[in-house]
């Protein structure tokens, strides 16, 4: 249960107005009061906590300094908004970031009208932070346009794109560079090298002091340029900034994005210049928390915690999470196979590949949150006679469509593509719901997608996948806990891409099934037979592509009803992949589909999210019973007429 603590300060903040009036040293301390709300919410709420932290000064300073709503904030990905949120309004709400019918853990513009652009995946708060900017001019609008983005997030070749473009209009945009040195994982890459010797070049920091000198003494700005091209051309030219001034852009800084008042007074000086600017601000992921500070990558989004020691609090069921059991068996791979290599867009230890780059740092290559790049340079180590396995969260997956399609599958290289985290991920939410993969990627021709129902499935297609000698083969599997299989004294098994399996016996329905939502649906079939003495047939599908077209043929001949259960989208997923055999066959059956249905599922508990979409075990039953009573009254009706 979360204390209900008075707060000198915060209890008064219900608007960004509010803090308006507030002094250097109140607005130090309320920066303090925030965090330690965060701190108390986060421990029994769990949601994104070390990146919100770090980024609280800059968030008061801006809303200090500027007018939101009429100026446009943009938050990239929105790991960093939890204080935007708390000072915009929502402080109550806070309470119930991230769950069923509360707030979204990113920033939604359905949600508040301080929410300019909403976010859930990276890279994205350049491109529209330029959007406003350019709409706002063509209206004659008097509104500001300021981007906040990770170091992390500028990784990202969207952000790259977003960046050269506002170089290049010359348009009124603030980009304000978040730089905490990690994103979730340690940053990698010549980008997060560049920043690093921007903020420790002793030369660049005696000459920042001298600009920031020359601002306040009421520069003009022929002064300015001057300054800037003489002095941060020579002293810059090799640590850093020569980058963001080469795409067009004025490169300020570094400054201490902890230190409210040189955020502030930063602020105040940069919002009367024109034109392209970039605010390199330096912070401290965790901030203010020991246990964060000193952990940053586990304090990302550590689950619950005790707020006063810091100790997690851990969910131990026993049972093995996809993402370990991925991380083991690649790892037990690479040691068999010398072929094998992985790659991450930054999220080693979210996929479990943080085993490999321990035991294989050659092996193992984090590209840093670069998807398309991700895909199209396992493309290429395919094409160089490795065999690699490129690990993907689902969702994010979507940003590589093209590259899985014409990189991979139209040269039919040999990729294993792993979605972690398909289906309904949880407090997340709909940015995050790995819903659309089976569909997506149900069209490409040659590809091969697998959906384990369990642990040992995981393991054996992961296997069976390293054999083949074509590609992409996509193996999609959820987030969280398995289904409890003894998949580490489990044999290596190949299975044969396009062939699926009987689990229970039944009659009048057959139940097709795609993923772990095989054993609810067969736990609901077996409460139909204790209950009613009828159950229906249950089947694993295994391979979404291909289709086991004989067990489908066989299941048509001998069932009057099909009903498909997947944790995806209801549309061209596997329901449309049943619906189109029986229409192409001519196939008399009835085939009725459960999944995600055509709209975005919000944050709640994973189960609260099946449950919404039909997809738990007493859903499922009853859906079992009520289609087995039409087929019982359609029968009694002929049998009336016979006689």
């Amino acid at each position: 249960m979360m204390e209900d603590r008075t707060y000198k300060i915060l209890d008064r903040i219900d608007s960004p107005q509010d803090i308006k009036t507030l002094n250097i040293e109140e607005l130090r301390e309320l920066c303090a009061e925030i965090r330690q709300y965060m701190i108390e919410c986060c421990a029994v709420n769990p949601g994104h906590l070390g990146p919100s932290l770090g980024a609280v000064e800059l968030i008061a300073g801006l809303h200090y300094v500027y007018n939101a709503p009429e100026d446009k904030i943009v938050f990239d990905v929105g790991h960093q908004a939890y204080a935007h949120k708390i000072i915009t309004g929502r402080r109550e709400a806070f309470r119930h970031n991230r769950t069923k019918d509360g707030i979204s853990g990113f920033p939604k513009r359905s949600e508040s009208i301080y929410d300019a652009f909403g976010a859930g995946h990276s890279s994205t708060s350049i491109s529209a932070a330029l959007g406003f900017a350019e709409a706002a001019k063509l209206q004659g609008l008097n509104q500001k346009s300021i981007a906040l983005i990770g170091d992390g997030s500028l990784t990202g070749g969207l952000a790259f794109e977003g960046l050269n473009n506002a170089g290049a209009s010359k348009a009124d945009i603030l980009v304000i560079l978040n730089d905490n040195n990690i994103s979730i994982d340690r940053n990698v890459g010549a980008l997060h090298d560049y920043l690093l010797k921007i903020t420790t070049d002793p030369r660049y920091n005696k000459a920042k002091k001298q600009i920031w000198d020359c601002l306040g003494d009421g520069w003009t700005r022929k002064t300015l340029q001057k300054v800037v091209t003489t002095t941060k051309s020579h002293l810059v030219s090799d640590s850093g900034g020569a980058l963001f001034q080469a795409m067009g852009f004025r490169y300020f800084g570094p400054i201490d994005g902890n230190d409210i008042s040189q955020v502030i007074e930063t602020l105040d000086r940069l919002k009367e210049i024109k034109g392209p600017l970039l605010l390199h601000a330096i912070t401290k992921k965790g901030k203010g928390y020991a246990p964060a500070e000193q952990n940053q990558t586990i304090w990302h989004a550590p689950g619950p915690f005790d707020p006063e020691t810091g100790e997690r609090i851990k969910n131990d069921t026993g049972v093995s999470r996809y993402q370990d059991v991925f991380g083991e068996v690649l790892l037990d791979l690479a040691r068999r196979n010398p072929s094998v290599v992985g790659i991450t867009p930054a999220m080693a230890s979210g996929c479990g590949m943080n085993r490999l780059s321990k035991e294989m740092p050659d092996r193992f290559f984090d590209v840093g949150i670069e998807e398309e790049h991700a895909v199209t340079f396992a493309a290429g180590l395919a094409a160089g006679g490795l065999k690699p396995f490129c690990n993907i969260y689902s969702s994010f997956s979507q940003r590589a469509y093209d590259q899985i399609l014409h990189d991979v599958a139209l040269q039919g290289l040999p990729v294993v593509i792993c979605l972690d985290r398909g289906g309904l991920v949880g407090e997340d939410g709909a940015t995050h719901n790995g819903c659309y993969d089976m569909s997506a990627y149900r069209s490409i021709p040659g590809a091969v997608i697998a959906a384990p129902k369990d642990e040992i499935e995981l393991k054996d297609m992961m296997y069976s996948a390293m054999l083949a000698d074509k590609g992409p083969y996509i193996i999609r599997y959820p987030r969280g806990y398995g289904e409890g299989s003894d998949w580490e004294n489990h044999e290596y098994t190949e299975l044969t891409a396009g062939k699926g399996e009987l689990i229970a016996d039944g009659t009048e329905i057959a139940v097709i099934c795609a993923g772990p939502t095989t054993a609810r649906a067969a736990e609901a079939a077996e409460i139909c037979r204790k209950e009613t003495g009828w159950a229906p047939a249950i089947y694993n599908i295994r391979y979404i592509k291909p289709l086991d077209t004989g067990l489908l043929d066989k299941i048509c001949k001998e069932f009057k009803t099909v009903i498909t259960v997947e944790d995806g989208s209801i549309i061209g997923g596997l329901y449309g992949g049943v619906c189109e055999f029986t229409s192409a066959y001519e196939r008399p059956v009835k085939v009725r589909g459960i999944g995600i249905p055509d709209r975005y599922i919000g944050q709640a508990t994973q189960e609260e999210q099946r449950e919404e979409c039909g997809l738990t075990r007493e859903r499922l039953t009853d859906v079992f019973k009520v289609e087995y009573e039409k087929i019982s009254k359609k029968d009694e009706k002929v049998l009336e007429i016979k006689n």
